[in-house]
């Protein structure tokens, strides 16, 4: 039985729905990998959310299992696939996140977390936040997660993440699955670990990299809560 209040998938289909823009985007692009979608869990991943598909957010739940962006430095969630199973809601369950409070809808492979305030990070509900790695605090994109999504799949990747990308990182990330991460040392907070050319690297599970970061954030009282 549907609980009160909560509209089943086919209610939350719209009939303006925002995946063909995006998609057409995400061919343009050039640099973006659809990630294929199962039926089931996607419309399970639009009822958790419940989000229309006229938007981003529910387009990208509705209608893939994800998307690598940039060689697969950037993961952006959908329903789940093979290659990327952390799925939107789903992964804020293994986060220990209430969606309500701060949807996590994507990383990255230094350990950056993007994320939909909805309250939890102050009065700017709605907008993007990047928990970054080399601060470890979250710092607000001020832009909306369907305006991030056009971003991540046109924008300056480059210049965002120019203090932590090396010469190679392509072709490390290309050995990484969707669900790992890379484990820099020294970290890139630390005064040592800056220059991430002269860091070493190992992979690691995405959540494993994360609850070592948010653990030594608390430590150093940089998180925000």
């Amino acid at each position: 039985m549907t609980a009160p209040n909560r509209r089943t998938y086919q209610e939350l289909l719209s009939n303006e729905p925002a995946w063909p823009a995006l998609e057409a985007i995400a061919r343009a692009s050039g640099r973006v990998v659809v990630l294929p979608r199962e039926a089931p869990a996607a419309e399970a991943c639009l009822e958790r959310l419940q989000v229309t598909t006229r938007s981003a957010l529910g387009a990208l739940a509705y209608e893939t299992g994800g998307l690598l962006v940039d060689a697969g430095w950037l993961r952006l969630f959908g329903a789940g696939s093979a290659r990327l199973t952390r799925a939107l809601g789903a992964w804020n369950d293994a986060l220990g996140i209430d969606v309500a409070d701060l949807l996590v809808f994507g990383d990255d492979v230094v350990g950056g977390l993007f994320a939909i305030n909805g309250g939890a990070l102050g009065p700017a509900r709605g907008s993007v936040f990047y928990f970054a790695p080399d601060t470890l605090a979250w710092e607000d994109l001020g832009r909306g997660h369907g305006a991030f999504v056009e971003w991540a799949m046109t924008g300056d990747l480059a210049m965002f993440y120019k203090h932590l990308r090396w010469p190679g990182w392509e072709q490390e990330c290309a050995a990484l699955t969707a669900d790992q991460a890379l484990s820099l040392y020294p970290p890139p907070w630390s005064q040592e670990g800056k220059d991430v050319a002269r860091v070493s690297r190992r992979p690691v599970s995405a959540l494993e990299l994360w609850q070592a970061q948010l653990e030594m954030a608390r430590q150093l009282g940089e998180a925000s809560k």
